[in-house]
């Protein structure tokens, strides 16, 4: 799989950007990308040693260890930034959970640590970067799913969750669009990723929801991480001067079955 032009945007140097859920998958790919394109990036999620894995000959990429849920942790992960660089740029909203909870097993426990990460985890971190972006009239960039936006089956409260997340993307598209923010959202289809094993499936299982996803997509496979990546970059390029608001979905051709 071809990764993004390490040349890169020449308008991403020196620019500053955070990505989060950046120790696997679609963040992994983000934060590397980001990189490669001359930017300086905090790459931020649970794990320690998933985060230097991520880092790990890309010397662009700091690394901050901490949970999104946490009382204050969005202010510490913007400030962890701005005391290293001085200035914020880009936010990618990209950490999330998945879970698997048809409506008979449905518990508000379950509910609550899905929002928690899926919406008022951004929320409170667009929140925090907020007066830094204003400052360099930046983008925030969330992803979603294509679940976002069709049904799941099994899975109300995650894709209700996305789409929550793309509905807040269009409001602040608006509400920002004075302060010149750009807001926009990636919508992937099924990609490799962790996600499923996260979501506390059977290897077996996971195995057969790939093949039915795969047996799906009119391009005949699930997607790659980079090939996500590549366009959270292109969407935070600033000179991509005249978009927001806007949900891009990428999913091999899903959205048209």
């Amino acid at each position: 799989m071809n990764a993004i032009n390490p040349a890169g945007p020449a308008d991403l140097a020196e620019r500053v950007v955070i990505v989060t859920g950046a120790g696997s998958g679609i963040g992994r790919a983000a934060a590397r990308a980001f990189a490669h394109a001359g930017a300086r990036v905090l790459g931020v999620g649970r794990r320690n040693d998933a985060l230097e894995e991520t880092a790990a000959e890309h010397p662009a990429i700091a690394i901050h260890a901490a949970d999104l849920s946490a009382l204050g942790t969005p202010e510490e992960v913007v400030d962890a930034a701005i005391d290293r660089w001085g200035k914020l740029d880009v936010l990618v909203n990209n950490a999330g959970a998945a879970k698997v909870m048809p409506l008979a097993d449905t518990t508000a426990a379950g509910i609550t640590a899905l929002f928690d990460l899926n919406v008022v985890a951004p929320s409170l971190l667009a929140h925090a970067a907020l007066p830094h972006l204003r400052h360099s009239r930046g983008s925030i960039i969330n992803v979603s799913s294509t679940y976002g936006h069709r049904p799941l089956p099994g899975g109300a409260h995650y894709a209700a969750s996305k789409a929550a997340l793309e509905q807040l993307t269009r409001s602040w598209a608006m509400e920002l669009a004075a302060d010149g923010i750009r807001v926009n959202a990636l919508a992937p289809g099924p990609t490799e990723s962790q996600a499923l094993a996260a979501a506390g499936l059977s290897a077996p299982a996971i195995e057969q929801i790939k093949r039915e996803e795969a047996s799906r997509i009119p391009l005949g496979r699930r997607g790659e991480p980079d090939e996500v990546a590549a366009w959270i970059v292109r969407l935070a390029d600033p000179a991509t001067t005249w978009l927001t608001g806007q949900i891009l979905t990428i999913d091999g051709g899903l959205e048209l079955t």
